[in-house]
């Protein structure tokens, strides 16, 4: 591809990538400002997990508090179900970035194979990197994959 070309075909399909992500730990959201110590403390205490993606302007979504680390773990892949490119018989790459959570990203890849068999290989398991990390903290898994065009 050309850089012209390759450049129209980003900007005809950056809104069709999804990712998806949640946190098992709000301390580093706590310490951001982007949670009061309030609800930090009552999320912590309940078990919360966020469920979060970005928006088609960049801006980081708040889409579902979830009670329990295998709850959230289910609904990840409940929203791969929602809007992977043809639903079960997605056959494109599926990406898991996590931050210290290993064990929580290999739950969400074994779901993801079991759910989808017709993955283009296994799910691939990267680290976050120290930019994004430095936000997120430790327990934060993220998912990535094609889907439908993302409306907001």
């Amino acid at each position: 591809m050309s850089l012209d070309e390759l450049y129209a075909w980003a900007e005809a399909n950056r809104l069709r990538l999804h990712h998806w992500f949640f946190s098992t730990d709000l301390t580093f959201y706590i310490k951001g400002g982007r949670v009061s110590k309030t609800s930090g403390m009552v999320g912590t205490l309940l078990g919360i997990c966020p469920l979060l993606n970005m928006d088609n302007l960049g801006r980081l979504i708040p889409r579902a508090k979830i009670r329990s680390k295998k709850k959230v773990i289910e609904e990840i892949v409940r929203r791969m179900e929602e809007h992977a490119d043809g639903g079960h018989e997605y056959s494109g790459k599926c990406y898991i970035s996590q931050s210290a959570c290993m064990e929580d990203a290999r739950a969400v890849a074994d779901l993801v194979e079991a759910r989808f068999p017709r993955l283009n290989g296994k799910v691939e398991i990267n680290w976050i990197g120290t930019t994004i990390g430095s936000h997120t903290g430790p327990g934060t898994v993220a998912l990535f994959f094609w889907g439908d065009e993302r409306v907001d």
